[in-house]
């Protein structure tokens, strides 16, 4: 395994490869890897001969008032991860090398970007756009994974690529999950003890609402389990997150965002 820091060196390690005739997949993260992240690689070694992973914590998709200056950082135990996961090559640019003095260009995103997360977070969706576009222009692989967890997210960069003919396929890897429900997530680190014991009733909401229950009724549960406040608990679309239609033939996702606490959980399951 080996660490870059530049794009020039990425892309130096890119070239040599496509040289040999391999395929290559990236993993873009923000770090403070857990076993999602170590299943996105594997899935990335499965599919392609290369495993580049990023790691890039991207302030334009911070609001000021959210948790850009405390989320969790650790390097050194993500590389060492990352060396038992098997991957080839890791990418840890810095902010200036992304966002150089003078950069000056931002994606708008519609679309599956502006309902649920896109109500609540209205500057996220196009940070999270702007650096997955110039992640994948600097690397060029041939595909990249992203986590089923952060699903509006995955819609959201599927119909980047799509509508920019960006020549990279975009695969989504399942949800990896604690032994009682609750979705790894670099943030349940913010969780104490008793929030983490509550934590899980996120899942069971989301999993009702897939099997019929009101999402007014589910919300009302997850206040009552300890929940400061739901922001949505609904039934979308799962390829445009327009509004279900039940009985349609059509896929969907029962998505969900709630707060514990200090920390907001955000979740989904197929429907």
């Amino acid at each position: 395994m080996k660490t870059v820091r530049t794009i020039s060196d990425l892309r130096a390690e890119v070239a040599q490869w496509r040289a040999g005739g391999d395929t290559i997949a990236l993993v873009p993260t923000m770090g403070a890897l857990h076993a999602g992240h170590i299943a996105l690689v594997a899935a990335a070694l499965a599919l392609a001969d290369r495993a580049v992973v990023s790691i890039f914590v991207n302030p334009t998709q911070f609001a000021p008032h959210e948790d850009l200056a405390r989320y969790p950082r650790d390097e050194a135990g993500d590389l060492a991860k990352l060396a038992g996961a098997g991957a080839h090559l890791i990418w840890v640019p810095t902010v200036a090398d992304i966002y150089p003095d003078g950069f000056a260009t931002r994606l708008e995103v519609g679309g599956a970007a502006l309902p649920l997360e896109g109500a609540f977070r209205p500057h996220h969706f196009g940070g999270v756009a702007t650096v997955v576009c110039k992640l994948l222009m600097a690397a060029m692989p041939d595909l990249a994974l992203f986590g089923e967890k952060d699903f509006q997210q995955l819609a959201v960069i599927r119909q980047m690529a799509r509508d920019l003919v960006l020549p990279v396929a975009i695969r989504g890897v399942p949800t990896v999950r604690e032994h009682d429900g609750l979705a790894l997530s670099s943030r349940n680190a913010y969780l104490t003890e008793n929030e983490r014991y509550i934590a899980p009733m996120l899942y069971k909401a989301i999993s009702d609402v897939a099997r019929g229950r009101d999402p007014r009724d589910a919300a009302g549960a997850l206040l009552a389990a300890g929940f400061a406040k739901v922001d949505y608990i609904e039934a979308r679309d799962a390829e445009t997150l327009a509004p279900f239609v039940p009985g349609s033939g059509r896929p969907g996702r029962v998505l969900a965002a709630a707060w514990l606490g200090k920390t907001r959980l955000i979740d989904n399951v197929a429907c």
